[in-house]
């Protein structure tokens, strides 16, 4: 039952990667760093959420809640930021890149003992 719902974010993600580098969207440069700073807050939720899954403890309404709010806090900063003129995003990658490396490793473990 745990590998329907990690195959079905798997999936869900693959469909997602496909859909959106075939959609002719483009993204004005200003909104460059808030859209990566939000894909990587994003990244780092669904790994979070695979992990979770792998562990038997996955609760929708933590994802869900988690998801949305690393998203606004990383966004949050990086406008901030751009306010006061400080590259507060930096301090975004960093944690949200140090988690992601965490749970991909947590992740690889599981499969790796399975």
């Amino acid at each position: 039952m745990m590998w329907l719902g990690v195959w079905m974010v798997l999936v869900g993600l693959t469909l997602g990667v496909v859909i959106g580098l075939n959609v002719p969207l483009v993204i004005p440069q200003v909104y460059g760093k808030y859209l990566g700073i939000a894909i990587l807050a994003a990244t780092d939720s669904v790994f979070g959420g695979i992990r979770a899954g792998m562990e038997e403890s996955f609760d929708n309404a933590i994802f869900l809640s988690g998801f949305v709010a690393n998203t606004l806090l990383a966004a949050g900063l990086v406008f901030i930021g751009d306010r006061l003129g400080v590259e507060l995003y930096t301090a975004a990658v960093v944690a949200f890149g140090v988690r992601l490396f965490q749970n991909l490793a947590a992740i690889r473990r599981k499969l790796i003992k399975k």
